[in-house]
């Protein structure tokens, strides 16, 4: 029987799972899946599992890999697994925190509960907290870690800006901007956004001069790309030398790539936390030394 502890994921996921592995010094495998016809899906796991088995998935387009994170952690359990970890570089259904409207459902607070039930373990990057602040109280599972992008891609930005000031597009950007700035002493500020719907927001850039500035637009999520597409066109009416997008998530969902590059953006960076074009910095070793430190 294998001892030592394992790493789980799927094919979709399998070099990024290799990279986490070899750096954690933990053997990998893939879970095989077959699609029936009318959309079901069958999972196949290595036959015997170590008592420590580590699960990554990371959770865009949700839907589906929440049933596949159903089957996958029932059936290690099975087979011999008694500590299963997620690791889910993006974390999904952490925005509704609170119901808004009469008769909505907290997606927050059932789908980290459900997490719970399965997993003793999380850790994931940058999850959309805001009034909830721990990550503990949002997915209450034995031991919950949540890491940051934002110092990664800092230091991605001091290599290829001079001097850039650092502007989140939103209040609920502050936490990752100042982040961000800290780790290497950036300029920075906040916009403030009215919200009409998914995509017709208004925008108020902060009160400072952003003249001959190169702007970076720093953000943990890309999704609409409305947001950032107003701010950047401000940005630049305000006399800003360039503006260039760094984002944990790169979700870019539709066409918001593309909206936002015609706004202007010059360069868009991200971590690999969700594959892309843009992704710029891995947080494979970080997540590796995460899972280390669980074990240790």
């Amino acid at each position: 029987m294998v001892m030592c502890p394992q790493l789980l994921c799927f094919d979709d996921e399998s070099a990024f799972a290799g990279c986490m592995a070899e750096t954690a010094g933990m053997e990998s495998a893939v879970i095989a899946r077959h699609r029936f016809p009318d959309g079901e899906i069958r999972l196949q796991l290595p036959p015997m599992l170590p008592q420590r088995v580590v699960l990554l998935r990371s959770l865009h387009h949700p839907n589906e890999k929440l049933v596949e994170l159903l089957l996958a952690a029932r059936a290690a359990r099975a087979l011999g697994a008694t500590h299963l970890t997620l690791v889910a570089p993006y974390l999904a259904y952490m925005r509704q925190d609170k119901a808004f409207a009469p008769g909505e459902a907290v997606s927050q607070r059932i789908v980290g509960d459900w997490l719970a039930e399965l997993f003793d373990a999380l850790v994931t990057v940058d999850p959309h907290l805001h009034r909830v602040l721990r990550l503990a109280e949002a997915v209450p599972v034995r031991d919950a870690l949540a890491l940051s992008g934002a110092p990664l891609l800092a230091e991605w930005v001091a290599r290829r800006r001079s001097r850039p000031l650092l502007i989140g597009p939103d209040e609920e950007s502050a936490q990752w901007v100042a982040s961000a700035a800290a780790a290497r002493g950036f300029d920075h500020a906040v916009c403030r956004k009215i919200r009409h719907d998914d995509r017709r927001v208004e925008i108020e850039l902060p009160r400072m001069n952003v003249s001959g500035r190169e702007v970076v637009v720093f953000d943990d999520v890309a999704s609409s790309g409305h947001t950032v597409a107003v701010a950047t066109r401000l940005l630049l009416a305000a006399g800003a030398a360039s503006v260039d997008l760094a984002v944990t998530h790169a979700l870019f969902a539709d066409d918001a790539e593309r909206l936002v590059r015609a706004a202007g953006v010059r360069e868009i960076w991200s971590t690999d936390t969700i594959a892309h074009p843009s992704n710029a910095v891995s947080v494979a070793p970080a997540l590796a030394a995460a899972l280390a430190s669980l074990a240790a």
